[in-house]
């Protein structure tokens, strides 16, 4: 008789504590829920600014080399050649 009043005292006391646990956490659930309605509505309503992707115009200069260019060039290595 005494074992069988401690196990229903221990599941007594232990369903208290799963159910004050319980209420806890949706208490708590709850309060954050009322604190912070505001920013999860803003947050869930968010859209962000589209923004444009950057994009880079390079232009590549590569000026042709002319033939009296070409010939000068020229001179001058064999001047330095013979020298």
């Amino acid at each position: 008789m005494a074992r069988q009043k401690a196990t229903v005292m221990l599941i007594t006391v232990a369903a208290f504590l799963f159910f004050a646990a319980f209420l806890l956490a949706a208490g708590t659930i709850g309060w954050m829920f009322l604190t912070y309605h505001d920013k999860m509505v803003a947050a869930l309503l968010f859209e962000p600014i589209p923004q444009t992707p950057t994009v880079y115009h390079i232009r590549v200069r590569r000026p042709r080399v002319t033939h009296s260019n070409r010939n000068s060039d020229a001179a001058i290595r064999k001047d330095m050649i013979a020298a």
